[in-house]
Order: structure tokens, then C-alpha cells, then sequence
């Protein structure tokens, strides 16, 4: 789908009626695909193993710019002015209820995962995540600064699932669980954490391919009104990468894994990637909040040797 779109620029090209229609043939497609790699050698299967590890990496890259990106769009769309109230009083709600369960989420973990002293890694990864939500939340406050707390509560709230995930990854026998959730939890939580995950990469899918501009160095390109809403072979290509990332979820991050019953995206391979990406959302996010002072005093400071330049000249 990637290489058959990826040149289509205009409505009325074949190419936007086969990435929006043709949904029967499609579907073969589809079962043909599913069904051709049990008859490929284990060797082919085993390099886009290889592949689709990198291809994995990309679309959390991928995936965290677009939630950096739409939390943007959303901390801009609440900003409080005089003609919208009922906004700026729903925005501090929303900032006080996602600041609230990233509070309870890190309660929750230190209760349930890191409630011995020998639980060391788990009590460094929770810490560590606190830590985190302190320092987005002086750097958005500062003065220099001052984003407000909505966009810092959304992204508190998505590291603190992002741990979460990390510790629910690692191996049973090794998660530190208190003894009454150990028993409690089955295979349920196993089910529901992997549905979230699969309405999670849904979601991020469709939401990263579409929004292609924030991936745009250039901006300025005039869209015609017969030109596509979208670009389609960049959708395609994450959508690619998304399965990738989705083939990783089944073997935990491990071509070498063996799968045992409710042990989907359960291993320290994965449960360090999850970890890796909660640290540079978090890394990212703080030097998305800095980047503009940052600029801001390099042009200040080149403005003021220019000034001193021309002034030493004279004397």
C-alpha cells in the first residue's frame, strides 16, 4: 500500500480510489498475506524479525511526537481568555484530574510492586517516574516558562501508564507483587493490558499517519482544494511500522522467545523498552517546555554582541 500511494498527490489520481476503496480485493490481499508466511523459510521470517525491531523503535518514536503534538494542540485549545470561562474552568479540572491519577497511579505501584526493600528496581522505577512528574511540573510553572499544568497532567499521567507497563512487563516470578495480588491477578489483567495496547497502537496509528504535518520541516506548502487530506504513503508507512511494533507486543521484544500462556509482552527486553520510552517522552516533552527560552536567550545574546560590536568599533 506504501509503494502504490506514496506518490499520490491529487483526488482525481487512481491512486487515492485504491487507498480509499477497492475493499474487496482488499481483503484478499489481506488472507493472502496472513496465509504466505507460514510457507516462508524461518530464515526470511527470522531477518524481518531484525527489521521489525528497528521498524518497532521508529513508530514509538513516531507515536511520541504525535502525543507530544497533540498535547500542544490541546493545552492551546483550553488557554483561559476573557470570551472563553467555562473553558479555562474545565482545563483546571482536567489538569487537576489527571494530576490526581498520576498521584494515585504512583501510590498504586509503590503499594502493589515496590512494597519490599528487595524490590530495588521497581522502587528506582517508580521513584524515578516521581521525580519526573516534580520536574515537569516546576519547569511548566516556572515563570520563563509557564505552560500551565494541563499539558504537563496529560503527559504526567502517560508516563506513569508507561511505567506501569514496564512493571506489569517484567516476569512474573520476578514483579515483586504483594502476595494478595499475586493471587488475584490471572490472566484478566494479562487480556485487558493487551486490549489497551491494541487500542492504544490503533489510535496512535491512525492518529500519526493522518497528522503527517508535524513531521514536516517546511510548513509552508499551499494545499489546493483537489489535493489529498493526507499523505497517504506516510499513513501507510506507519501503519507498517505499527504492525512491527504489534509483532514485537507477541514475542516480548525476543526472536528467541518461547510464548507460555498469559506471558503476551512479558520480559526484560520489553519491559526495558517500555521503560526507555517513558524516559525520552519525558526528556522530550521537558525540552519541548525549554526549547523556547532557550532560543530565545541565544537571540538575545547575539543581539547584544552585535550591539557591543559596532560600539567598540567607534571607540
Amino acid at each position: 500500500m506504501f509503494l502504490s500511494t506514496v506518490k499520490t498527490r491529487k483526488l482525481f489520481e487512481g491512486q487515492n480510489s485504491w487507498h480509499s476503496g477497492w475493499w474487496e480485493l482488499k481483503s484478499v490481499l489481506l488472507v493472502v498475506s496472513m496465509a504466505l508466511p507460514f510457507f516462508f523459510p524461518s530464515q526470511i521470517i527470522q531477518i524481518y524479525g531484525e527489521i521489525a525491531r528497528i521498524g518497532a523503535g521508529i513508530f514509538l518514536l513516531l507515536q511520541l511526537v504525535s502525543v507530544v503534538h497533540f498535547i500542544t494542540w490541546w493545552n492551546k485549545y483550553w488557554i483561559p481568555n476573557e470570551e472563553r470561562k467555562q473553558r479555562c474552568f474545565l482545563g483546571l479540572f482536567m489538569s487537576t484530574l489527571f494530576y490526581v491519577a498520576s498521584i494515585c497511579g504512583v501510590v498504586y505501584m509503590y503499594t502493589t510492586y515496590a512494597s519490599r526493600s528487595s524490590c530495588s528496581l521497581n522502587i528506582f522505577f517508580i521513584t524515578w517516574t516521581a521525580i519526573l512528574l516534580a520536574v515537569m511540573l516546576v519547569v511548566s510553572l516556572h515563570s520563563k516558562v509557564n505552560r500551565g499544568l494541563l499539558s504537563s497532567g496529560i503527559m504526567a499521567s502517560y508516563i506513569v501508564f508507561l511505567c506501569w507497563c514496564a512493571i506489569r512487563s517484567e516476569p512474573a516470578t520476578l514483579r515483586c507483587e504483594t502476595k494478595d495480588q499475586e493471587k488475584r491477578n490471572g490472566g484478566w489483567i494479562t487480556i485487558l493490558g493487551f486490549l489497551i495496547a491494541i487500542f492504544a497502537i490503533v489510535m496512535a496509528a491512525f492518529s500519526t499517519g493522518i497528522d503527517s504535518k508535524c513531521f514536516q520541516f517546511s510548513k509552508d506548502k499551499v494545499k489546493d482544494e483537489d489535493s489529498i487530506p493526507y499523505n497517504y504513503g506516510f499513513f501507510h508507512i506507519v501503519f507498517s511500522l505499527g504492525a512491527m511494533y504489534f509483532a514485537m507486543l507477541f514475542i516480548s521484544w525476543d526472536l528467541n522467545n518461547s510464548a507460555r500462556k498469559w506471558s503476551i509482552d512479558v520480559g526484560w527486553a520489553s519491559t526495558w523498552v517500555k521503560i526507555i520510552n517513558e524516559w525520552f517522552a519525558a526528556t522530550i516533552y521537558i525540552w519541548m517546555l525549554i526549547s523556547p527560552v532557550v532560543r530565545q536567550n541565544k537571540v538575545m545574546d547575539s543581539d547584544g554582541t552585535m550591539q557591543q560590536t559596532p560600539d567598540s568599533s567607534m571607540a
